[in-house]
């Protein structure tokens, strides 16, 4: 078996595949969007509908950049913090404290 930093070099490890939320709200709110877009498929023109879709289009594409963004940051803000942890007590030292 593969260790995580090698399923990360060897490209098997890509959250953004992974991600699905858990909210049990997200299926729903999924089937939805989808029927607002049938709906809007059916009011407008073809031309109207294709220029609504380049619209969806790029919405999705800001928001894979901003979850893009927020990953980023966040992976950081853990290694940054386990860091300083490291750096500024050590393992030993939080475990001592958890003791007082």
């Amino acid at each position: 078996m593969q260790s995580l930093l090698e399923s990360l070099y060897y490209g098997h490890v890509i959250p953004e595949e992974q991600l699905v939320p858990k909210d049990p709200m997200y299926r729903k709110k999924g089937r939805e969007l989808s029927e607002k877009i049938q709906a809007w498929k059916k009011k407008l023109s073809s031309d109207e509908f294709a220029e609504l879709e380049v619209l969806l289009d790029l919405q999705q594409q800001i928001q894979s950049m901003e979850i893009t963004a927020a990953f980023t940051y966040g992976f950081k803000l853990g290694a940054v913090m386990i860091i300083e942890i490291h750096l500024d007590h050590g393992v030993g030292h939080i475990a001592n404290h958890d003791d007082e």
